[in-house]
């Protein structure tokens, strides 16, 4: 078994549309995007962590690359399901020329989206995200002098229910028979059982945390990961801090807010000779100097940029509620939301430089 050999021959249909393309603006921009990013160096990564079985029989496969190109396209036009996306993917022509299929070319199943995600790892992501950062890097963008950590607060894709429930349920999954339906046959949708409670400012909360670090030099996502919500955020710094180095500059200063305050955390900073810009708080044993208030005030305009992330995935992706009923394939939706806003914010922020 191969890779089906896509996009390789044009029809009378390709030649019609060929002049309609022209003033078609969707269009224009996917293919400035594939133009100004160099995918042969993407390709390599997901062929070495997305191999073809053997077997002669049985359909080829799609190349790795369109199906990451796929779920690119899921995260910009905010497509919000597989279903969903294999109907605009044969319903587009915009999509159909940046994917590289022709008009005889048909759309992956929804199926086979969610095959892809389970077979791409944290490692392969993690490669990717640093190809695309290093593909700007390589153009003059400075990443990684200075990182803004924060985590926020995510609605679990299930309703919720109590933590003893959640354990009666646990314990009914592990159970042979708990993976299975009332025919007896495999579960194919549970409910998620990763979630749990916190309080938010007097406010209780049913869901999940996603902690991110954001370049504050230029609005990169730089890591991303989910953990269940009552995880405290201070717990994550030094992993956000640690998986956020992807070029050869090295992190020079970490930004948090109050919540991150402690010593482990500034022992860490310390220790790995990075500025400490964690804002403080008032302890027990002291009060803040003024000194301090304005160092606070100082900090917060500059960790905001994490904030602005937040808000804008909120605002355009949806992310104040988990797509997914497990972690690992929420961490999953995390990572391709990652690829995808950098991409975007790199190509935006060269064109300004360039006008």
């Amino acid at each position: 078994m191969g890779f089906k050999n896509l996009g390789k021959q044009t029809n009378f249909g390709d030649f019609i549309l060929k002049g309609a393309r022209k003033n078609n603006r969707c269009l224009q921009d996917l293919m400035n995007i594939n133009d100004s990013i160099n995918w042969t160096r993407i390709e390599s990564i997901l062929m070495g962590h997305y191999t073809v079985g053997k077997c002669d029989e049985g359909a080829d496969a799609y190349p790795p690359l369109m199906l990451f190109k796929c779920l690119l396209l899921q995260k910009w036009f905010r497509i919000n399901s597989d279903p969903e996306l294999e109907c605009q993917i044969n319903d587009r022509d915009s999509f159909r020329s940046f994917l590289g299929l022709s008009l005889r070319d048909s759309a992956p199943d929804h199926s086979t989206f969610s095959r892809f995600r389970k077979r791409l790892s944290k490692k392969a992501m993690d490669q990717i995200s640093s190809e695309i950062l290093g593909q700007f890097s390589a153009q003059g963008l400075t990443i990684n002098e200075g990182i803004a950590i924060d985590a926020r607060l995510v609605k679990s894709a299930s309703h919720p229910i109590s933590n003893k429930e959640i354990e009666e349920r646990k314990n009914k999954r592990s159970a042979s028979e708990g993976n299975l339906d009332k025919n007896g046959n495999p579960l194919k949708f549970s409910r998620d059982l990763e979630s749990d409670w916190t309080v938010k400012n007097d406010t209780p909360h049913y869901g999940l945390k996603e902690h991110a670090s954001v370049d504050t030099n230029h609005g990169f996502i730089l890591t991303t990961t989910v953990t269940p919500a009552s995880v405290n955020d201070t717990n994550y710094m030094q992993y956000c801090t640690i998986y956020s180095r992807h070029t050869k500059q090295r992190v020079k200063k970490v930004y948090a807010d109050k919540g991150y305050a402690g010593r482990p955390n500034r022992d860490f900073l310390a220790l790995n000779s990075i500025e400490d810009g964690i804002m403080r708080k008032n302890s027990t044993t002291a009060k803040l100097t003024d000194y301090e208030r304005v160092r606070n005030k100082s900090l917060s305009k500059v960790r905001y940029i994490v904030e602005q992330y937040f808000g804008l995935s909120h605002l355009h992706d949806g992310a104040y509620r988990a797509r997914f009923t497990t972690i690992a394939k929420n961490i999953f939706d995390c990572w391709c939301r990652q690829a995808a806003y950098n991409i975007k914010r790199g190509l935006k922020i060269l064109s300004l430089a360039t006008t």
